[in-house]
């Protein structure tokens, strides 16, 4: 049975229609009808089956949404900080309590296994448990800069936060900025991925339950009608986005065209370079949780791996290791059939060309589950850095190793590469990891590590053609672009000696 019929908070967002639930926007704090009458299904991608039908709003229910938005804005910016985060330790503390039933949302609905659906929820408490920490880092500048002359620096939130956010993080990727955003005193609209919205739905509740003022954070479903109205929207002051670079490219132009800051996140090649020296069994072990985690559908998936000099002892094992990842049981589903095939597609083309599939998890199929979209993990030797497979981002279960004679050879291939969100090194040697480094053209780099994700209060951002915008979506980066600074000079005692600065 689906969880959108078990769980009663969630059937309290959703109408019934021809026994399928329809979802419904979150707007000042009820749960109302889009004004669209087209819907798309939302499909557990384990099984193959349909569990909700969700609207593809239109731009009046974002005008809605910024409405009720705007209206909030004055008194939720002016409750001091001391007081706001205390709605966080509460939701802090109910994402805990509630931790199976979010993390067997994320499950149904994108298809994950359940550990790494913990795992995601995970992530969010502690992005969360950062922003509780906000009154701490937001207690100001001061500075006698003369005689008598006293200058500060204070932050105030940017206004309406529009966050549009994917498929392959439904409960994490939302709580990236919503925890910041409205600590700092900003006011929300959640726009989430339309394949994934059951955990956004959760998300709304459990911050209604944490004392939330109604209409500080609202959500519209939709698609690409509802993004495009986020970014024209003149009642919206910024805008975060996090999915494929082609979009990203598109939601940052548009929205800073319309005069918005503007912070996107976009796709990703994230390479492992492996020495010869690398301990064997931690590099295999590393790079096939890399490859194969979350079904591979993450930014910081390991999709390509560059081999330097020999080492096809580590492959062998890297093979071994991938072997064991069992499609259904450590291994969740892939988004779609249409991604299924998109996947397959790129593993096919790739031997075509001459690589070598040394493991092939095409054409898979899970007993039980012979409807749900799965691909077994893949690892691909001999690609060519200039094969599509070695270029484009995969977004599977698929690892494509290349081979070099140098550590600057294989910097040569992923410094090549267009985007810059990750680089590993697996090596015992400290000069050549500082090697790596100081040269890999990436924003977050792993020594011996497949999945070099920052823990809080690092944040999390990459380069190149993985980011577009200034500053980063979580840590203390964030607080640069959900607020902006007030600068004050004062001077009160007459009698103090007048210079330039006073």
């Amino acid at each position: 049975m689906s969880l959108v019929a078990e769980v009663p908070s969630i059937v309290s967002a959703t109408k019934p229609s021809n026994g399928i639930r329809v979802l419904m926007n979150y707007v000042n704090g009820r749960w109302i009808d889009s004004r669209s009458t087209n819907l798309q299904p939302v499909m557990n991608p384990s099984v193959g089956q349909t569990i909700a039908k969700v609207p593809l709003s239109v731009p009046q229910d974002v005008d809605d949404a910024v409405a009720s938005a705007r209206k909030t804005f004055p008194v939720w910016s002016n409750t001091p900080v001391k007081e706001r985060v205390q709605v966080f330790f509460r939701y802090k503390a109910l994402m805990e309590k509630h931790m199976q039933e979010l993390a067997a949302l994320v499950h149904e609905e994108n298809g994950k296994t359940i550990g790494e659906s913990i795992a995601e929820v995970e992530k969010a408490i502690e992005v969360t448990e950062f922003a509780c920490s906000m009154p701490q880092l937001l207690s100001g500048e001061v500075l006698e800069v003369s005689k008598g002359v006293e200058c500060r620096i204070d932050r105030y939130p940017v206004g309406v936060v529009a966050s549009i956010t994917p498929f392959n993080f439904p409960n994490m990727v939302p709580n990236w900025t919503i925890p910041n955003a409205l600590v700092l005193g900003n006011t929300m609209i959640l726009k989430p991925s339309e394949l994934v919205p059951l955990s956004s739905i959760r998300i709304a509740e459990l911050l209604k339950e944490a004392g939330l003022p109604d209409g500080v954070f609202n959500i519209v479903h939709g698609g690409q009608e509802a993004v495009e109205a986020i970014c024209d929207h003149p009642g919206i002051d910024a805008v975060t986005f996090v999915g494929s670079t082609k979009v990203a490219k598109l939601v940052y132009q548009r929205s800073t065209a319309n005069l918005k800051r503007a912070l996107c996140l976009g796709g990703a090649k994230n390479h492992l370079i492996v020495l010869p020296d690398a301990h064997e069994d931690m590099t295999a072990s590393n790079v096939a949780a890399s490859m194969s985690g979350c079904a591979g559908q993450r930014c910081m998936a390991a999709s390509a791996m560059v081999a330097v000099g020999n080492v096809d002892h580590i492959i062998k094992k890297l093979c071994d290791e991938s072997r064991k990842i069992i499609p259904g049981k450590n291994l969740g589903a892939v988004i779609s059939k249409k991604a299924k095939e998109r996947i397959e597609g790129y593993i096919t083309e790739a031997e075509k060309q001459g690589a070598k599939v040394l493991v092939d998890g095409r054409n898979c199929v899970v007993e039980g589950k012979e409807e749900g979209f799965y691909v077994g993990p893949t690892v691909i030797d001999f690609v060519k850095p200039e094969m599509r497979i070695a270029r484009e981002e995969v977004f599977g279960p698929v690892l494509a190793i290349m081979r070099a004679d140098t550590v600057d050879d294989a910097l040569k291939i992923e410094n090549a590469n267009p985007y810059g969100n990750a680089a590993s090194v697996f090596t015992q040697s400290g000069g050549a990891a500082r090697h790596v480094i100081e040269h890999a053209s990436a924003g977050m780099i792993g020594v011996n590590i497949g999945v070099p994700v920052p823990r809080e209060p690092f944040s999390f951002g990459g380069w190149n053609d993985s980011k577009f915008g200034a500053g980063d979506i979580t840590g203390k980066s964030s607080i640069e672009f959900l607020t902006k600074p007030k600068k004050t000079t004062i001077k009160w005692n007459p009698e103090s000696k007048v210079n330039w600065m006073s």
